[in-house]
C-alpha cells in the first residue's frame, strides 16, 4: 500500500523494513519517525529517527540521522566538510549510544567508517563508485576491518527491473562473522540503512 501510494501521487512515505535471518524468518521490524515536510522536500538527505522493535514489539535498537546536505555517494569528497557527510548514530538500549557511523570523503564512492561508544574505528565500509555501478545487478558494498581485512558484505539485491524502476521496495543481505560483537552488529545495521537512503532512496521513474 505505501509503495503504490509513492508510486501514484510521488508523496514520499516513511520508510518500513521487516529484518529476517539466515532462514527467512522475521526477526525485528524496523520504521521510519521523520517529519513530513522535510519528506518532500529534502528527500534521501532528510534527517530520521529509525526504531528497530522485535516480534513482541519490545524496541531494541535506536537509529538517529540528522539533516546533512549532498550527504550521497557521488558527494563524497563534500564529507569533510561537517554539514555535508551523512550520519547517524546507534542507541541500544534506547538513549544509550553504542556506536556511529560517519560518511567519510572519498571520490564517487559511498565510504563509511563504523566507531564504537567510543569513537574508535572499528570497521569501515566502501562501496562501489556510482559512476561505474550498472544497474542490472547486485551492489556489493565490502565491510572491512580497519586493517584491511574483509568480514563480509553490505549487499543491495537486484530486484529486477519493474521493482526498481517503479517502487522503492529495496532488499538487502548483511554477511558478517558469527563471533563479531553484538555491538558491531547493530552498528553495522545502522550503516546499512544509512547506504539504503545514501545510495537508493531516489526517485524512481515514475514522473516524480
Amino acid at each position: 500500500l505505501f509503495e503504490v501510494l509513492e508510486l501514484v501521487t510521488g508523496f514520499e512515505t516513511r520508510n518500513k523494513y521487516v529484518l529476517r535471518n539466515a532462514n527467512g524468518e522475521q526477526v525485528y521490524y524496523a520504521f521510519e519517525e521523520s517529519e513530513c515536510c522535510e519528506r518532500q522536500c529534502c528527500g534521501a538527505d532528510r534527517s530520521f529517527t529509525m526504531h528497530i522493535v522485535d516480534n513482541f514489539k519490545r524496541e531494541v535498537l535506536l537509529i538517529r540521522r540528522p539533516f546533512k546536505c549532498f550527504g550521497g555517494a557521488c558527494f563524497g569528497l563534500c564529507a569533510n566538510v561537517g554539514c555535508c557527510g551523512s550520519e547517524c548514530t546507534v542507541e541500544s538500549p534506547p538513549g544509550n549510544v553504542i556506536g556511529t557511523v560517519n560518511q567519510r570523503g572519498a571520490f564517487c564512492a559511498s565510504a563509511l567508517e563504523m566507531k564504537d561508544a567510543d569513537d574508535k574505528v572499528i570497521l569501515r565500509v566502501e562501496g562501489p563508485c556510482c559512476c561505474m555501478m550498472c544497474g542490472c545487478q547486485d551492489k556489493e558494498f565490502p565491510v572491512d576491518t580497519t586493517t584491511g581485512e574483509n568480514i563480509g558484505y553490505i549487499t543491495k539485491k537486484w530486484g529486477g527491473c519493474l521493482r526498481e524502476a517503479y517502487t522503492d521496495a529495496d532488499v538487502f543481505s548483511v554477511t558478517f562473522p558469527l563471533d563479531l560483537d553484538v555491538r558491531a552488529k547493530a552498528v553495522l545495521l545502522g550503516a546499512t540503512f544509512l547506504i539504503d537512503f545514501m545510495e537508493f532512496e531516489h526517485p524512481k521513474n515514475n514522473n516524480r
